[in-house]
């Protein structure tokens, strides 16, 4: 079982966010998602500024198994990307959790975070055989 951050929320889309105090959130795919995707081999960022509703694809994520949708777990704003990524899309697999985030949104409902996943709800969630 992988050890999910308790001060991040999850979506059931397998993403993650990491809420910070000045209403925005750093996002990215949780530990059972890039172990299910296998090697990541690139990763397709969306520019800063670009807005995304909630569930909304932002960006998708290839492996040497699939290419998947990201989607965004709260509406906001882009307002930074993890470039890092671009030259080691890899960072996803070693680092899930942090050094492997994706997005930063600054949240335009941060109410929305309330309907998303805690980390025991989520492991229970992947425990039950989520999709």
């Amino acid at each position: 079982m992988a050890n999910y951050p308790k001060d991040f929320r999850y979506s059931k889309d397998h993403e993650w966010v990491q809420p910070t105090v000045d209403g925005k959130a750093r996002v990215g795919i949780t530990e059972y998602a890039q172990r299910q995707l296998g090697d990541v081999v690139f990763v397709e960022l969306p520019k800063v500024g670009a807005k995304f509703e909630a569930n909304r694809p932002f960006g998708t994520v290839e492996s040497v198994k699939a290419v998947s949708e990201l989607y965004a777990p709260a509406s906001g704003t882009v307002s930074a990307i993890n470039e890092e990524l671009n030259d080691e899309p890899e960072l996803i697999n070693t680092d899930a959790h942090s050094g492997g985030w994706i997005i930063e949104l600054k949240l335009t409902k941060t109410s929305e975070l309330e309907a998303l996943l805690s980390a025991a709800e989520y492991e229970a969630y992947v425990a039950e055989g989520s999709e």
